[in-house]
């Protein structure tokens, strides 16, 4: 498997989890039981999850640009 489709994919799944708890954190998805519903640190830590994860995928994209345009 070519290593920027591993980073890429690592990054979206982080990119979706950062969602996740940042939409948690404003009340719109998950149980009222989570630690983390209308819990506004999850928003600032949510946003820092989705940052990580697109840099990752935006990184990714670079290696492929990259490894793309050195094969011609």
């Amino acid at each position: 498997m070519k290593l920027y489709l591993i980073i890429i994919i690592t990054g979206l799944i982080i990119l979706f989890l950062g969602l996740v708890f940042y939409f948690q954190s404003q009340s719109i998805v998950g149980p009222v039981e989570s630690f983390m519903y209308s819990n506004p640190d999850w928003s600032i830590n949510g946003f820092i999850i989705i940052s990580i994860g697109l840099s990752l995928v935006l990184i990714g994209f670079f290696i492929l640009i990259r490894y793309k345009n050195s094969s011609i």
